[in-house]
């Protein structure tokens, strides 16, 4: 059993290093806790010049909240989808960005709107189960993935597009 286990994980692998190489993305991965992650989300949101598309289930990281203001600043039009769970939190960053100008949605039509998800310039994705929070980058085992594809940045805009249409306008708490 655990040699067929490791023959599908070989051929997964080597199916997404193929895809890879012929969409010609680029992938970098960061692991937490205390493995970059935040530091590489700002980093690509300080890259930002067109769009950015958050999914965020918890958000609490005030460095990537600053991080969407500066880019909203610069005139980068930023949108935000949050989970339900985050419109109830008065430490939430939703509330930061909000202050900032960035538009926030709440998606309150599943369970749990679980996506951890940022599209960028319609050519970058920055996924995994990293949530944007201070816990997961210095206390949770989470991972973040980066990847740079064309392709694959339409299809979680295409995504992002119909969660926001079902979701309402978020309220900034008094």
């Amino acid at each position: 059993m655990r040699s067929l286990f490791v023959v599908v994980l070989l051929a997964v692998s080597t199916g997404l290093a193929q895809a890879a190489a012929t969409n010609d993305a680029r992938i970098a991965v960061y692991f937490s806790p205390d493995g970059g992650c935040t530091e590489a989300i700002v980093g690509e949101l300080a890259r930002a010049r067109t769009t950015v598309l958050v999914q965020a289930y918890s958000f609490s990281s005030a460095p990537i909240a600053k991080a969407l203001v500066q880019a909203r600043q610069r005139g980068v039009n930023v949108r935000l989808v949050i989970d339900k769970s985050v419109d109830d939190e008065l430490r939430s960053s939703a509330n930061t960005v909000a202050r900032g100008g960035v538009p926030v949605l709440v998606d309150a039509m599943h369970s749990i709107a679980h996506n951890k998800v940022m599209v960028i310039d319609d050519q970058v994705v920055i996924t995994g189960s990293f949530n944007f929070t201070h816990a997961a980058e210095s206390f949770n085992a989470e991972n973040v993935l980066i990847i740079h594809d064309r392709d694959l940045a339409r299809k979680y805009s295409e995504n992002w597009l119909v969660h926001a249409a079902h979701s309402k306008p978020y309220a900034l708490p008094r």
